[in-house]
């Protein structure tokens, strides 16, 4: 907990002692008189304390109504002021159960949800209890990034009066600084979804989703508040090279669970494996030196690969002194080697017969 939390709690818990008031102190008093300039109070001290009628505004109607007799708390803002007075608050020390509830769901890394009540041209106004939140524009999730001022503020706008997820990220009551973070609220959320997810799935489960996005080496689908990951080696029984050639984001698609990991919250999808698998179908069709017909499907550094019709690639490696096929050419070539458990098709072109002379 921090310094300023420790004096303010115990602040509340000694509310009451004698002695030279500091900034931030809670103390409790008496009312001994009120009128247009706000209230004195019987603080026990040398010196009775001033409340300002500009002090009092900030309180609700019933909160304000206090007179002589009325036994308060009141929270040291000014020891002491160019005239001599000890300046003292009733609504920061009605603030400071507030300030101890933003510490402790800090403490705790809870969520809270709150309306947005306003923004300014650094983010969203949060109301919390008696205090003001703040959500800088880089902890809102749905806020592009790289905005002008203008388009931000529109943007902002829009999202005043909505109830959102926040965590609190700073507290700090000597410099009245609440600072909230919805990026950060939705991102707890979506890994305690995710984990609560992971808990009814098991291996070989189907499961439906969404695909959220693409990477180099895969595709995220949110399968129902949990994102799971389908490697690029799982997109297609067809090698891929770019997950787009397969999958679009907002696709909806059918996926089979392949790998749980709970402890890191990580879910492996397939998508491959809900069609049929064409290396074990050709486990008793191909043989090493077979001739086979095909069509170059691409090329590579390590040479062409040739599709055939039982839904194989083979690779056909290059070598010195042969042309090199061009996509799309028919081509007969050899079977070199055949690994239908590595998912692996090595080729060499069909030798050409020696011409007699």
């Amino acid at each position: 907990m921090s310094e300023s939390f420790m004096d303010l709690e115990a602040l509340l818990a000694e509310s009451g002692r004698v002695g030279d008031p500091r900034r931030g102190d809670l103390l409790h008093g008496t009312v001994l008189s009120s009128d247009e300039r706000g209230l004195i109070i019987d603080l026990g001290l040398k010196r009775d304390g001033v409340v300002p009628r500009s002090d009092l505004e900030e309180l609700s109607t019933e909160e304000g109504r206090l007179g002589p007799g009325d036994e308060i708390s009141v929270m040291v803002v000014e020891p002491l002021d160019g005239d001599g007075n000890l300046v003292v608050s009733v609504a920061q020390a009605r603030e400071s159960s507030d300030w101890l509830k933003a510490q402790r769901l800090m403490e705790r890394d809870e969520i809270l949800e709150a309306e947005v009540g306003g923004y300014n041209r650094g983010g969203l106004i949060v109301p919390f209890g008696r205090l003001r939140g703040f959500v800088p524009a880089s902890h809102i999730s749905e806020l592009p990034r790289g905005l002008d001022e203008e388009s931000q503020a529109k943007q902002l706008a829009a999202i005043v009066n909505r109830k959102l997820p926040f965590k609190v990220i700073e507290v700090d009551p000597r410099r009245r600084r609440l600072v909230l973070s919805e990026r950060k609220a939705i991102r707890q959320w979506r890994q305690d979804q995710k984990a609560r997810v992971i808990q009814t799935l098991k291996v070989g489960d189907n499961r439906s989703g969404v695909v959220t996005s693409l990477r180099e080496f895969g595709a995220f689908v949110d399968i129902g508040g949990a994102d799971g990951l389908i490697h690029i080696s799982e997109l297609s029984w067809d090698r891929v090279d770019d997950p787009s050639e397969v999958l679009q984001v907002g696709q909806e698609v059918e996926t089979l669970v392949i790998r749980l990991d709970q402890e890191a919250s990580r879910i492996g999808l397939s998508l491959k494996r809900l069609q049929p698998n064409p290396w074990e179908g050709a486990v008793d069709q191909l043989v090493t030196g077979q001739l086979l017909h095909g069509t170059v499907s691409r090329l590579s550094k390590s040479g062409a690969y040739i599709r055939f019709d039982l839904g194989l690639e083979g690779l056909l490696k290059h070598q010195d002194g042969q042309p090199i096929p061009e996509p799309g050419a028919a081509i007969d070539v050899r079977v070199a080697a055949f690994d239908p458990e590595h998912e692996r098709l090595d080729l060499e072109m069909q030798a050409t017969p020696a011409v007699e002379g």
